[in-house]
């Protein structure tokens, strides 16, 4: 299960870090699912055993072992071994990093997303896309004007909803770099072309942070964020 690498242009001329971003296809064939299970810890295994249906809780178990094969290389331990340690609202970290670097993932329907960044925290999200007229009520009501614009005043209801996904993305990596809850995001003046400076996150904690749109396959957006002023490009693999 090698990831693929897939070139990424620097946000910036100076730029100073790398963050690894791994696509991650959640939808896999029963053998790589029971493989992948087989690595989770009990409370991982319950979750997916829990889940509403039986394809949400494979799809659970294949982001999870994927992650963790992905993170026990880079620690050099056995992935089923990977002990993750859980800070404000839940956020996760590996016991043993020890610092060196931050991982952060999210999922949705058949796509997850792992970001590992290293000497800073990371936040990543990815989100399938809404339907049309999905998210203008969240717009009008939570994000700052120029924001709920970019959603509410497109031509195009598919425009809008395109929109407030890629938003949706900004925000809940923002949140996710802090370990925050996600009203304190909601807020945060976010419209603009990737990357984006963040100077003042607001409620969430100190800045700045610098965040970039991911490009992902398939009707999803993603996007990272990692905490500080230095600039960073985004390397992108694909598990598989």
């Amino acid at each position: 299960m090698n990831p693929a690498v897939h070139p990424a242009t620097t946000d910036a001329p100076d730029v100073t870090d790398v963050i690894d971003v791994w696509s991650i296809p959640t939808d896999q064939p029963p053998a790589v699912v029971r493989r992948l299970y087989g690595l989770l810890d009990a409370e991982e295994r319950e979750r997916a055993d829990r889940a509403r249906d039986p394809r949400q809780g494979e799809r659970f178990a294949v982001v999870r072992g994927a992650v963790r094969l992905l993170v026990a290389e880079r620690l050099a331990v056995p992935p089923e071994a990977l002990v993750w340690r859980r800070g404000p609202h839940g956020r996760p970290a590996p016991v043993t990093a020890d610092g060196g670097f931050d991982v952060n993932w999210s999922a949705s329907g058949a796509l997850g997303l792992l970001a590992v960044a290293t000497g800073r925290r990371v936040g990543a999200d990815v989100e399938q896309l809404r339907p049309p007229g999905v998210g203008a009520r969240i717009a009008r009501r939570h994000f700052p004007p120029a924001d709920a614009a970019l959603v509410l005043d497109a031509a195009d209801p598919a425009d809008g909803a395109e929109q407030f996904t890629r938003l949706w993305c900004r925000r809940e990596a923002c949140v996710k770099v802090y370990g925050g809850r996600l009203a304190q995001g909601l807020g945060l003046p976010l419209a603009g072309p990737s990357p984006l400076r963040l100077a003042d996150p607001g409620p969430l904690g100190p800045g700045p942070l610098r965040l970039a749109d991911v490009p992902v396959p398939g009707p999803f957006r993603a996007a990272v964020a990692a905490d500080g002023d230095r600039p960073f490009t985004v390397r992108r693999h694909h598990w598989s």
